[in-house]
Formats: C-alpha cells, structure tokens, sequence
C-alpha cells in the first residue's frame, strides 16, 4: 500500500503529519509531503488512522503496484 494526498483538496491541516511521521512531514506553509515508498504491514494500521482522520478527506490508500 502506498498512501497518496490529494493537493487540490488538502487546506493543510497537518493532522496527517501528526499521525503518521513514518511518511508524512510537512512543508513550509503545512501542507504535507508525503514519502512514496511502500507501506509495510508494521505502519499500516498509522497510515489508515491518518487517513481515516484526514479533516476533508485528502488522504487515500492505494495498493503499490509491484515492481515500482
């Protein structure tokens, strides 16, 4: 799984980086930088709070696809 960010809709909340520093920090103006590499099955119960937490929904989940 990868964890992805919607920039159109983020307004920069910077809850994401709070619950998931493994792979979310967060620019100058706080809005999130997220870190494409994979997420293991040891992060991924952080990645789903973040997302489920995400104030207007920016955040998805998506499956990595292999080899990439």
């Amino acid at each position: 799984m990868k964890i992805r960010v919607d920039p159109i809709v983020c307004d920069g909340h910077g809850v994401c980086a709070e619950l998931f520093p493994e792979r979310i920090s967060l620019d100058d103006w706080g809005y999130p930088i997220v870190d494409d590499s994979p997420i293991d099955d040891r992060l991924l119960p952080h990645a789903k709070r973040a997302v489920e937490q995400c104030p207007v929904i920016a955040l998805r989940l998506e499956r990595a696809l292999a080899g990439r």
